[in-house]
């Protein structure tokens, strides 16, 4: 993202270049786009000042969140939300429109997030008035479009097929570069040690008072798998809920015996069983080479 967002920078009027993050849910794909719109936002204000030349206060991102029944008046509408701006109730599909360009040139916007892209109905009538006011706002808006969606491949997004729309697909999938996040896995060596990497770096930011090194990367780093299927937005809520129910319990440190006691999201809980059996056969380690005796 900082190479496509930084080259951007460079384009001056040119049609700049999008990104979509496309992914199945729960796996932080919005998470990880927040945290790099924050590096990007105080970047941005270290080096160009909290305010504009004018003397407008400088929002390098702007972040719009999208329902189902989102269209173009909508969409110009949400913008001008994100800034507060008295007009955002009165004014027409067009005004809002110029509008929000104006508070984009007055607070020199340069990241513009669209989340929950894939409630739009892209072959719909209304998904394809917000495609072709996509492409507008990247010919006018001195932004990097980011979108963040859910199978924005299936959903036609980047389709240039012969299906209704075609044209004014078509043009959308050559500006934008898809961005996947895959589930962690454990097949291969790189991802144990990716998988091992996340778990020292989460041990790091739990507070108990029992809490010890190795107490996610050695001794649970299987079970955590399993329970979460390397989907890290599952393993969030384990530990999470963990340190609650160990807090409470006054047991504080995460052991299996009490994650055994704590439920997690239904998607994780029905991949679970063949995980575990494939551990407990030997079929399967989460644990890198070097640490396969620990724990």
């Amino acid at each position: 993202m900082w190479d496509i967002v930084d080259s951007n920078l460079q384009d001056g009027d040119q049609a700049k270049g999008a990104v979509a993050v496309d992914a199945f849910p729960g796996l932080g794909k919005t998470t990880a786009v927040l945290v790099f719109a924050a590096e990007f936002h105080r970047r941005e204000i270290a080096e160009h000042g909290a305010f504009t030349a004018q003397g407008h206060e400088r929002w390098p991102v702007c972040r719009v969140g999208l329902t189902g029944n989102t269209g173009m008046k909508d969409l110009n509408r949400a913008m001008l939300e994100f800034f507060g701006h008295p007009g955002r109730q009165t004014s027409t599909a067009a005004q809002l429109g110029l509008q929000a360009l104006d508070c984009v040139l007055s607070c020199e916007v340069r990241l513009l997030i669209l989340d929950d892209l894939h409630f739009l109905k892209w072959r719909r009538t209304s998904g394809i008035e917000v495609s072709s006011h996509l492409k507008w706002i990247a010919n006018e808006f001195p932004v990097t479009l980011l979108k963040v969606g859910v199978g924005l491949a299936d959903k036609g997004l980047f389709s240039e097929g012969e299906a209704i729309g075609e044209t004014a697909l078509a043009q959308t999938g050559r500006r934008t570069t898809r961005l996947d996040m895959p589930p962690f896995t454990i097949a291969a060596e790189q991802g144990r040690q990716q998988w091992r990497r996340l778990l020292l770096a989460l041990e790091q930011r739990i507070v108990l008072a029992d809490a010890y090194p190795g107490m996610l990367a050695d001794d649970l780093s299987d079970y955590l798998f399993a329970r979460s299927t390397g989907h890290i937005g599952s393993l969030m809520t384990l530990v999470n809920r963990g340190c609650q129910r160990a807090q409470r319990a006054g047991a504080e440190r995460l052991t299996r015996e009490l994650l055994d006691q704590v439920r997690n999201d239904e998607a994780a809980e029905g991949a679970r069983r063949e995980l575990d059996c494939a551990f407990s056969a030997g079929k399967a380690t989460s644990r890198p080479r070097g640490v396969r005796t620990t724990g």
